[in-house]
């Protein structure tokens, strides 16, 4: 109350100032005065603690209003000179409107970026300038905006063409960009100047003061009151809840006002939790910290007094009004920024944007957002003060992100930020390089932060503590500023640029030389370990580098000058970190094959080795770049090539390479298999997966790769192959002169040969890649976009694959772009994806022959993979499987001398000896996959060998000769066989079967390159004719042999299957009369089916209601139990079988959301109202079970689930508590069962009274059976009727209790489904007694009956025979049970309802309050009343027909239906008359004939209609649906077969219809041919009070036919939606953007999902707005679309949802869900409609249950919070 007093308070007080005060005045005073500032303060100092904080509760709208008129009125006067309305007015008519957008981001707005003309992909446009330029037509990502950034529509240097929308595009006349300053005059300047320096000074006095209790000079208030404020500050540290729990002790607030608290915290950085004097305060400041103190820093609190709260208040408002002001006038821009940054008293960094800049850490949220954006609106938006506040930033660069690495806030709320708004500008990143040596200081400022170094130099990550790995986390922020710096390449040098980006990359080398050899790994031999190794700071380091060190090399590719000194510096710096790496290594010399090389002795097995080399990797980087650019070449005197040490280059790479290939072969886990082993061996995988991984090989892998390359290229190849052995440790195997021979030792360890086998494999791929990786240009003769081609080409090999997956499989640059949209075509061609699935990329077959099996980049997952594909194929197309090496492009000369390692002895040596161990197989010392690696290595000779012969000149020698190499055997004493010789004798080796096609490729090409080197002499041509020739009869000789095989293949089958028909014909020999039967029963099924279903004459057509109602030949139906597997006859006397079925509350096809939920105490569901707002519908799986089988199983999932319960508390797919089950055969999710039961027989010669006769038969029935239920009542009910009691009709015995027909366990399951049904439908505990559970079970059964009618309605399917049988054998047990569940209820009860039914048509004076026809949905009320007749025709001995009851029902309702149209038919529409018939006309007549006598009856609230064509037309479409729902319900009832026709959608439905529902086609007869009866009915329906009330607007008026509700409407586009839910705010946060804004797709509905602010009670439960939701608009169930997220979300009751695709594609067929990929997102109308028929089916709540039981992390997900 206190509070709403002072609030009330407020103006009066101000009152009496507030008449007195004068703006005008005010403002001509100052005009006047010398010092303005002390001016301007004293009267903020007056007036500020006046408005604002003057109680607890703030009031933002008066406070703002105050503010405006005594604060700031007088401040625009003053600027402008006169009335600021005309004096902004015009300033903004003279201004000429920046080019830049400028348009500042919200949360989750959508921003566009262009891929092919942004600068980087920071630079994009907001949604109107993206539509108005040219870049739609473009390829585009499409992201949302985490808020902030700003639109660069209109920067030239952010694109790099269309850099203006349609809205900024200059004029013409704009050309001369003058001065924006000489618009106003020097009077104006001289105030806008004055005003702005007082009220910026002001502002950040008071954002930057520090003093909780006192003021700045000049600001101290007149009368200062004791009042305070306990503000609570945010931090992201502590938790929502924490916070939330602390403050309920704390302030003593309830959770729903600490929640508030907490939100506003969040949003704002800081709130007031309490006012009042200062003891109170601190009080509450104290319990606050005692609380959060416990296991981190405790919360920031402050005690403030009100005037400093009140005075930074309104400081952020002056910003605000800056931010507003300057928007009227570039020039007033201008004169802020000049005032901004200009240099205060005392001296360097004094302005007052370095004062906020300097201070921001200490600021709160809000404060820092408001001035972010200030700087944003004025100094970012003038190109003159961006480049000067750039510089001031680069000054104060270091100290700036020294207080980040403090702070405790996110990085979007820190002004180091704002990087990315300059470092982005080329122009202004290449200033700040020159001027302010930019790129030094980021690296020199992000190497001081990693203090940790071993004794060597390098960084250590080994015992980081939590507050040191979160530092390390802040700092990476720094690498992104050096990216952005780097991010676009110079086209120009300076002197001066080289000279800074020079002395950056030593900056550079210096952090790599730390990186160079961190973390080391030892094998570990023994058991101990001193501690688990720390990696991912290493890796996490070495990944954000790697755009880094690849944007270094870019640039240093623009300049042959830097080129050169980079590599320079580079060697320099590499040589430094060998100097420091001698470990003691000794000398050694290996010999082999006659040559020798001196090296050092080095076991990667028992020494140190890293995987971080990034001054190698660098370095080869620059190598290639000095031979793609000829630098090597042209200036080789510039070069210290001469200097290079080839085995230093190698050593290191080779280590790392060889560390790989013994973790494959499973050397660093032999020892033991403690648990530290595991860890050391765990963490090594990890390193080595990352090593290949496409997110660091290209600077890891690959550079190591090519500085092999390079060495090799340097070194005689037979010395750099034994210095490979040695490091493999496999020297010793193959440098033995006896090596063939000696490894095929008996005794060596089982283990160890495994091993040597493994690194023998690994190092023969090694040989291959140093050979065969040529892709990059520089190191082959190749353009840019072959190696790209060749990823891509690798990729499809292995399968087709989705767009995303190609991209994810690629190595993205800096712009996150990988190059694939260039060339996917060239390799590959789209498949669409159908309704689900993704598009898939295939490769195009005639690129199948650049398959290469070993090719670098395949893991050997993937390398089997596409062996096995890449076979299959070939087997299909008729070819051999043989997979040769393909043909490849030559190197480029720097690199050339790399091909001669392929006929170096040593290699010659190394493949004759394993050719000779596969010779002799039985010691099993080689592996199959060493074998192929040999072969695959002599096709690559010979390919080379045959290339260079193909494309050499006469004159030209051909160097390489492998064929002459591999045909000489070994020298005395060996006399080893030749290579050639080996392979002869392996072409026929049986164990080899598999390597056969490659043995003889292999020889063949031998042959080729023979025939080319005879042939030589002669011409070219004739040469390669001649191999072809030879090629081409090899080729045939294959063709017939494989044809050969086919035949005898083809024969073998043909011999079996003659056997198989001779078997089959013997048993059916054996077993004659069994067949005999079968067949028998069998033609019999279907000539009784085709009797029903064709009739032979007209009249005998099949009519499924009334005495002509056809009579199908009764047929033991037969079923088997899914459980026991017993069959079992379907009888009322035998066991139950049962149905496994769901019930489910539904609105699916509701037309009145907004109809409040009833309370099911007292709710009576006897009616269905017309917009069926709420309806049970019951599905089922069709499987059957006996009723003990299933109970047994139900039992058992009981008690599995008490036991889970008992271990762990998690949700299952199910709930056990609401009966809930899996069906034990498909997993369906159900809830109950229902019984099966037989078709009743109704005995065809009864009596077969007329209408008349048996209203007046069921008139004295129904008053027999009043009389019977008030003797039943208490007796004070009794005694006030007054009535006389009816003498019921001899024939009617209303005290006759008929016998149950049923057996006991049917007895069971028809109480178990009614009360399922009940419990579910109306949300109450089960009761068996309650008199509303048959009601329920007809209600249900009518509902789904609907459903299915218009779900085959919108399918555009036949309403017979296209139902699956599980949706056929529901309804009929559905229809079966409404007529047999009377038995298990209290008969009078039942009578009961029927006697109400039957008086909404048969008014009746003893039932009150009968509902109007408008208010009775005509299905549902024909289902129940046909089902509840039972009940009284079982005490009826009179023979009367119950076909004639049921036929007699139907007319009437359905007459009572045509009146219900008619009623609500609505005015007439303008269209053209059709022609009609005889018989139309005869339709149209009778039409108007009952229209008119109901407007007799109604009165003026019916429009008078003159067109009977209308009226019948009408009549027609709007019963239709109730006819077919009819024919659905008797067909399954009375299991009459349906008539052909209605199997089809054909013409003349209408009349077979209405013949097998034995109506008259032309309906209206059935009124006019019993007028007289039905006349006074019609009288009593449309007298009733309620028709009136209905018809003029006072309740729900359905009209007929109802259409089938849709999901609504989705836009195309999918950024309309984004930008949709930007602009969406919390309803409950006052304004504040929703986080998680989700979209209900049944009514549209904008929701603030998974967030505190829009929790709801619900059955004392809270949950999140969806959950929410779904109970008011789906009764449980729900479909929404998770906007940010691109996600549907499925959601049933509180604990079930799953995630499901989204209806929305990008153009290669894929969703994105969580928007990361970013390209642009159309509707897909088929996914949507896929997802509105689950919808439709009912089919969300099995959905959900399917994807649990699939992905079991859904089920532990809090879906009631969402």
């Amino acid at each position: 109350m206190a509070a709403a007093e002072s609030d009330r308070e407020v103006p009066s007080a101000l009152c009496t100032e507030f008449l007195n005060f004068s703006v005008k005045d005010t403002a001509s005073k100052w005009l006047q005065v010398t010092d303005l500032y002390k001016e301007v303060y004293h009267h903020l100092a007056r007036y500020v603690p006046k408005i604002y904080c003057l109680g607890p509760n703030l009031n933002p709208q008066s406070e703002d209003l105050l503010a405006q008129m005594l604060l700031q009125a007088p401040l625009e006067w003053y600027l402008c000179g006169e009335d600021p309305s005309t004096g902004l007015a015009k300033l903004e008519q003279n201004n000429q409107p920046s080019q830049l957008c400028g348009h500042v981001f919200k949360v989750g707005e959508p921003t566009y970026s262009c891929r092919e003309c942004a600068a980087d992909p920071t630079c994009v446009l907001c949604m109107q300038c993206f539509l108005g330029s040219v870049h739609k037509e473009h390829r585009y990502r499409m992201t949302t905006s985490g808020g902030g950034g700003f639109c660069d529509c209109g920067d030239t240097e952010a694109w790099k063409k269309g850099p203006y929308c349609q809205k900024h595009e200059p004029n013409i006349s704009d050309s001369c960009q003058e001065d924006p300053l000489a618009h106003l005059s020097t009077d104006m300047i001289a105030r806008c100047y004055n005003v702005f320096s007082v009220v910026l000074k002001y502002a950040v006095d008071m954002l930057t003061w520090d003093k909780e209790d006192e003021l700045p000079p000049g600001l101290e208030p007149p009368d200062r009151s004791d009042t305070y404020y306990c503000m609570l500050f945010n931090d992201e540290v502590h938790t929502y809840e924490q916070v939330i729990y602390t403050l309920q002790k704390a302030v003593n607030c309830t959770q729903k006002e600490a929640v508030s608290f907490a939100t506003t915290v969040d949003r704002d950085g800081r709130k007031s939790v309490r006012f009042g004097d200062f003891a109170f305060c601190e009080l509450a400041k104290s319990v606050i910290v005692r609380n959060t103190s416990r296991q981190s820093k405790p919360l920031r609190v402050q005690v403030m007094h009100s005037s400093v709260v009140a005075h930074q208040c309104f400081a952020l408002k002056a910003l605000h009004w800056l931010g507003h002001v300057i928007g009227y006038s570039d020039a007033l821009r201008r004169i802020l920024c000049q005032v901004g940054l200009e240099r205060g008293p005392e001296g360097e960094n004094s302005s007052l944007v370095d004062t906020l800049m300097l201070c921001d850490s200490k600021m709160w949220k809000g404060a820092r957002n408001v001035y972010h954006q200030l700087f944003m609106s004025s100094l970012l938006m003038d190109l003159k003060y961006k480049k000067l506040f750039a510089i001031q930033f680069a000054k104060n660069y270091e100290r700036l992100q020294s207080d980040y690495v403090k702070d405790d806030h996110d990085r979007e709320f820190s002004v180091t930020d704002l990087s990315v708004q300059m470092f982005t500008v080329p122009s202004l990143a290449r200033m700040l390089i020159t001027e302010e040596n930019l790129m030094t200081t980021i690296i020199r400022t992000f190497v001081d932060h990693l203090r940790h170094r071993d004794l060597q130099g390098r960084f250590q990550f080994e015992r980081y503590t939590a507050q040191q790995a979160f530092k390390f986390r802040r700092v990476q922020s720094l690498i992104g500023d050096l990216k952005y710096v780097l991010i676009s390449r110079p086209t120009e040098w300076s002197d001066q640029l080289r000279e800074k980006f020079l002395e950056g990359l030593d900056t550079f080398l210096e952090l790599l030389k730390c990186m160079q050899g961190m973390d080391p790994v030892v094998r570990q031999v023994g058991q101990h370990i001193e501690m688990e190794p720390e990696w991912e700071a290493a890796f996490t380091l070495q990944m954000k580098l790697t755009h880094i060190i690849s944007m270094i090399q870019e640039w240093c590719a623009t300049d042959e000058r830097v080129l050169i000194e980079a590599y320079k510096k580079c060697l320099t710096a590499l040589t430094h970190c060998h100097s420091g790496f001698a470990d003691g290594e000794q000398p050694i010399t290996l010999s082999m094959c006659g040559h020798s090389v001196d090296t050092i002795r080095y076991c990667v097995s028992q020494e140190k080795v890293s995987i971080h080399l990034p001054v190698s990797r660098l370095l080869a980087g620059l190598h290639v770049l000095l031979s793609k650019m000829e630098v090597a070449y042209r200036f080789p005197e510039q070069l210290p090539l001469s200097e290079l040490s080839p085995p230093m280059l190698i050593e290191h790479p080779l280590r790392c390479l060889v560390l790989c290939a013994q973790v494959h072969a499973g050397m660093w886990r032999r020892n033991g298999f403690s648990l530290v082993n595991q860890v050391v061996h765990s963490v090594l995988w990890l390193q080595i997966y990352y090593y290949h991984n496409v997110k660091c090989r290209v600077e890891m892998f690959d550079k190591d790769l090519i500085m092999l390359q390079a060495g090799a290229s340097m070194m005689d190849p037979n010395h750099f192959l034994m210095i490979v052995l040695s490091r493999f440790e496999l020297y010793h195997i193959f440098s033995s002169a006896e090596c063939r021979k000696r490894y095929n030792r008996e005794n060596a360890n089982k283990d160890v040969v495994q091993q040597n086998n493994t690194l023998t494999e690994e190092m023969l791929h090694l040989i291959m890649m140093v050979v065969g990786e040529r892709f990059e240009s520089g190191i082959g003769q190749v353009e840019g976009c072959d190696e790209i081609k060749r990823e891509i080409l690798h990729q499809l090999c292995i399968r087709p694959m989705a767009h995303s997956e190609l991209v994810k499989a690629l190595p993205e640059n800096e712009n996150k772009e990988t190059g694939m949209e260039r060339v996917i075509d060239c390799v590959a061609s789209f498949k669409k994806p159908g309704v689900t699935g993704r598009g898939l990329y295939e490769l195009r077959p005639e690129c199948a022959k650049q398959f290469n099996l070993y090719f670098h980049h395949y893991s050997r997952a993937d390398q089997s993979k596409a062996e096995e594909a890449q076979r299959k194929l070939k087997r299909q197309n008729g070819e051999d499987t043989a997979l040769p090496p393909p043909v490849l492009p030559p190197f480029c000369p720097l690199f050339a001398s790399l091909v001669n390692i392929l006929q170096c002895d040593v290699l010659l040596g190394m493949l004759g000896a394993v050719l000779q161990w596969a010779v002799e197989p039985s010691a099993g010392h080689w592996s199959e996959s060493m074998l192929q690696r040999v072969l695959h290595l002599i096709g690559m000779a010979l390919l080379e060998e045959q290339q260079q012969l193909e494309n050499s000149s006469e004159d030209n020698d051909v160097y390489f000769n492998f064929t002459l190499k591999m045909s000489r055997p070994g020298e005395a004493p060996s006399n080893t066989a030749s290579v050639l010789a080996l392979l002869e004798n392996l072409q026929n080796a049986p164990h080899l079967e598999v390597h056969e096609d490659m043995i003889r490729w292999l020889l063949k090409t031998v042959a080729g390159i023979k025939t080319l080197r005879e042939r030589s002499a002669s011409t070219s041509t004739v040469t390669a004719s001649g191999s072809r020739g030879q090629e081409e009869t090899a080729c045939d000789k294959d063709k017939a042999e494989r044809k050969r095989k086919a035949e005898m293949a083809r024969l073998r089958r043909e011999k079996v299957m003659a056997q198989m028909s001779e078997m089959q014909r013997h048993f059916i020999n054996e077993n004659k009369e069994l067949f005999q039967q079968s067949l028998e029963e069998l033609d019999a099924s279907t000539s009784t089916s085709l009797d029903h279903r064709y009739p032979a004459s007209p009249d005998a057509a099949l009519a499924c209601v009334g005495p002509r109602r056809s009579r199908p030949r009764e047929k033991r139906q037969v079923v088997t139990c899914i459980l026991c597997q017993e069959e079992q006859e379907i009888r009322a006397d035998g066991k139950a079988m049962v149905l496994a079925a769901f019930v489910q509350r539904s609105t699916v096809m509701s037309k009145n959301r907004t109809r409040p939920p009833h309370d099911p105490k007292r709710y009576d569901p006897l009616f269905m109202h017309p917009d069926l707002s709420f309806g049970t519908h019951t599905g089922s799986c069709g499987h059957i079970m006996h009723s003990h089988c299933w109970q047994r199983y139900f039992e058992a999932v009981q008690a599995k689930e008490q036991r889970r319960q008992q271990r762990l508390r998690v949700h299952t797919s199910y709930d056990v508590g609401n009966g809930e089950f899996l069906c034990p055969l498909c997993e369906c999710l159900s809830n109950t069962v229902i019984p099966l039961l037989p078709r009743t027989m109704g005995s065809s010669s009864c009596e077969q009274p007329g209408l008349g006769q048996w209203l007046k038969t069921s008139g004295q029935q129904i008053k027999a059976m009043h009389s019977a239920h008030r003797k039943l009542q208490p007796v004070s009910t009794v005694e006030e009727t007054v009535e006389e009691e009816c003498p019921a009709p001899e024939v009617f015995t209303v005290d006759y209790i008929p016998t149950n027909p049923y057996s006991s366990t049917i007895k069971e399951m028809l109480t178990t489904f009614g009360s399922a049904t009940y419990k579910v439908g109306l949300k109450v505990h089960p009761n068996e007694q309650d008199p509303r559970i048959p009601i329920m079970c007809w209600s249900s059964c009518a509902y789904t009956i609907q459903s299915i009618e218009r779900l085959l309605v919108d399918e555009k399917k036949p309403l017979f025979g296209s139902l699956p049988c599980r949706q056929d054998d529901c309804l009929s047990s559905l229809a079966r049970f409404g007529s047999a569940c009377w038995t298990a209820a209290c008969q009078p009860t039942v009578q009961g309802h029927f006697i109400r039914l039957l008086a909404a048509l048969i008014p009746d004076p003893q039932v009150e309050a009968s509902p109007c026809i408008l208010d009775v949905d005509m299905l549902h009320l024909l289902v129940s009343v046909v089902l509840s007749y039972g009940s009284v025709h079982s005490q009826d001995s009179s023979g009367l027909s119950v076909d004639a009851v049921q036929l007699h029902l139907f007319h009437l309702i359905t007459v009572a239906h045509m009146v219900q149209i008619l009623l609500t038919s609505g005015p007439e529409e303008v269209t053209m008359e059709q022609e009609s018939g005889e018989a139309e006309r005869g339709e149209e007549e009778g039409a108007c004939r009952l229209y008119n006598t109901l407007r007799t009856l109604v009165g003026s609230s019916l429009p008078e209609v003159g067109s009977g064509w209308h009226l019948w037309r009408c009549v027609k479409t709007g019963i239709l649906p109730y006819l077919r729902g009819a024919a659905l319900f008797f067909h399954h009832l009375h299991g009459v077969p349906a008539p052909p026709e209605l199997h089809a959608l054909c013409p003349g439905q209408w009349e077979v219809l209405c013949g097998y529902l034995s109506l008259p086609s032309n309906l209206l007869q059935l009124f006019h041919g019993q007028q007289e009866l039905l006349e006074p009915l019609l009288h009593g329906w449309c007298t009733h009070p309620g028709i009136q009330q209905t018809l003029q607007g006072g309740g729900v008026l359905v009209s007929f036919p109802r259409e089938s509700n849709s999901l609504i409407d989705l836009p195309d586009d999918y950024s309309a939606l984004i930008n949709q839910a930007s602009s969406f705010t919390c309803p409950k946060s006052g304004g504040d953007k929703s986080r998680a804004p989700t979209l209900c797709l049944v009514c549209g509905s904008m929701l603030c999902s998974q967030s505190y602010c829009c929790q709801t009670e619900l059955e004392g439960e809270d949950v999140g707005a969806c959950t929410a939701h779904t109970f008011a608009c789906g009764a449980g169930v729900g479909i929404f679309l998770r906007v940010r997220e691109s996600q549907v979300l499925f959601l049933a009751g509180k604990t079930k949802g799953c995630f499901y695709a989204p209806p929305y594609l990008d153009d290669y067929g894929e969703t994105d869900q969580g928007l990361r990929r970013g390209n642009p997102l159309h509707l897909c109308h088929e996914r949507y409609r896929k997802i509105q028929k689950l919808w439709r089916q009912h089919s969300i709540t099995e959905e959900i249950g399917h994807a649990q039981e699939a992905n079991q992390t859904l089920v532990g997900i809090d879906w009631q919070h969402l």
